[in-house]
């Protein structure tokens, strides 16, 4: 073999020599390590949380009156601006009192009438008392003489007659006086009938509250106790919110009801919310829809709560120590709930869970962890159990 020959021979063996110890080199490395998978996470927490009903309520006025005129006329001046706030008490209307004030000063001529004749048959009483005295003593007298016989019989009789006359006629005088002083009582009533009449000429306020539209405008004639109302007054503070909830819900809800009342919220979205009190419990359960109608009291000094809006209620019952994790963590797979708990090692197991009631970023865990275990919020995807993962810290809110 040539020189050529022979260096061919070395570099082919040479080949095959570092072809080996590359494979025994990557046989003893194994397969490649799948890198840590970023996650975040967050500590399983036990705290008090509240046992709570939600449902969707409707805000009703506390009082709503129709105000109407109680006598018809022209309406002279309208005292308020509609839209705007009035107190119980303040003038809102004035109907054209002028036919009014004359039907009472008719009505006090008559009175004035009727205590004259009173006093008039008061008089004819005296005179006629002051006769019939006369009258009987004559009689006595006249009696006397008739038992001495030193009068005729005719004469006596004749007396006698005059005082029975007498007597009657005090009776007839009496009765007068009582029919007078029925006919004072009468256009006494007149006259306060009258004085009323004038008085509902001038329409206030039956409530404090807030004007709706205003129907009855100045010239306008109205009757009395007509259908439409002038002006309808919502009172909003303090102000309900009506809702219902299941009537299988009212035995708990009964339950934990005390003397003060039961804790409400109602929250109208984007405004802001009212905190009250629930203050009725319907005495039917909605056959139809299979719920009881609820009522709470807010004060709404705010005003944010108004009549008609639809607003979500909150009624809290009691508080209660749960075990709760952050609402993202739980998963949904084929055997049920799940979450993905990071061991000390910081690598994930699959752990089956029973939920319970949702609270606004949490959700109630029933079973299956423990307070101070760590679960997965974000980062689901990647994950299998066993996997590594490394733990990220949530970036900071931006603010505006």
């Amino acid at each position: 073999m040539n020189g050529r020959g022979v260096r061919a021979l070395a570099l082919a063996t040479l080949a095959v020599a570092a072809s080996a110890c590359s494979d025994r080199a990557t046989a003893q490395k194994g397969p490649p390590v799948p890198p840590a998978v970023p996650v975040l996470v967050a500590d399983v927490a036990q705290r008090t949380v509240p046992l709570q009903v939600s449902a969707i309520g409707n805000v009703q006025a506390y009082t709503t009156v129709a105000v109407r005129s109680q006598v018809a006329g022209e309406i002279r001046d309208v005292h308020f601006s509609e839209g705007r706030d009035v107190k119980r008490g303040d003038l809102l209307f004035t109907i054209d009192p002028r036919p009014f004030e004359t039907a009472l000063r008719q009505a006090e001529a008559a009175l004035g009438q009727r205590r004259a004749e009173v006093s008039q048959a008061q008089a004819n009483l005296a005179r006629d008392l002051a006769q019939q005295q006369w009258a009987a003593a004559q009689e006595k007298r006249y009696g006397e003489l008739l038992g001495k016989e030193l009068i005729a019989r005719e004469q006596y009789e004749q007396i006698r007659t005059n005082a029975a006359a007498m007597e009657a006629s005090v009776r007839a005088v009496r009765a007068a006086e009582e029919n007078a002083r029925a006919a004072v009582a009468a256009a006494q009533a007149a006259v306060d009938h009258a004085r009323l009449q004038l008085s509902y000429t001038r329409i206030h306020a039956p409530s404090d509250g807030r004007t709706g539209n205003l129907v009855g405008q100045r010239g306008n004639l109205v009757k009395a106790n007509d259908g439409e109302p002038l002006v309808v007054i919502a009172q909003v503070t303090p102000i309900y919110a009506s809702f219902g909830v299941p009537e299988h819900q009212l035995g708990t809800i009964r339950k934990h009801q005390g003397p003060g009342g039961l804790k409400t919220e109602a929250r109208v979205p984007g405004h802001g919310s009212e905190h009250g009190t629930l203050t009725f419990i319907n005495n039917t359960v909605d056959p139809n829809t299979g719920t009881i109608q609820l009522k709470a009291t807010f004060a709404n000094a705010a005003r944010v709560l108004w009549p008609g809006q639809f607003v979500e209620v909150t009624l809290t019952l009691a508080s209660e120590a749960a075990v709760v994790v952050p609402s993202q963590a739980i998963q949904a797979g084929q055997q049920g709930s799940f979450v993905y708990v990071v061991t000390p090692d910081l690598k994930v197991e699959s752990r089956k869970v029973q939920p319970g009631r949702r609270l606004e970023r949490e959700t109630i865990v029933t079973s299956g962890l423990k307070p101070g275990e760590r679960v997965v919020t974000d980062g689901h995807l990647r994950l299998v159990p066993g996997a590594k993962v490394e733990i990220k810290t949530a970036a900071p809110a931006k603010t505006s």
